[in-house]
């Protein structure tokens, strides 16, 4: 058996690359049940602008859903990010930032381009042409 140091770098490498997305999936699921629990204290609450909380926290679960998603789909794909996924957290993160602010409408009009442009995108990395064989 040869010597590869550079083999055992990479190796090694993927290993703390490893260590360290599992250390953040369970974070992430410590956030997200903390967000569930401000979720249910929002739908049972009665105050008036419960509603912009109300979608800004259903948003944010949404957010740390798909990096917990993008963190298993990582170890079921043989330790490959799917571009894909990246674009629906930029969507959902879009949405969100739109959700909770929306004064200014320029800025408003210039996040919706974006989203569309993710949109475009999500359809380039979809079409036949640029799928992994």
């Amino acid at each position: 058996m040869e010597f590869q140091p550079s083999r055992q770098i990479a190796t090694a490498l993927q290993w703390i690359l490893n260590i360290a997305l599992l250390m953040l999936g369970v974070l992430l699921i410590i956030f997200m049940g903390k967000e569930t629990l401000t979720l249910m204290r929002l739908v049972f609450s009665v105050q008036e602008k419960t509603t912009y909380l109300l979608l800004d926290s259903i948003v944010t679960y949404f957010l740390y859903f798909e990096f917990i998603a993008l963190i298993v789909k990582y170890f079921l794909s043989g330790y490959h990010f799917p571009l894909r996924y990246f674009i629906y957290i930029g969507i959902t993160a879009m949405v969100r930032l739109i959700i909770v602010d929306h004064t200014d409408a320029m800025a408003t009009f210039l996040h919706t381009l974006s989203i569309l442009v993710l949109i475009v995108a999500l359809y380039l990395a979809n079409t036949d042409k640029l799928k992994r064989a």
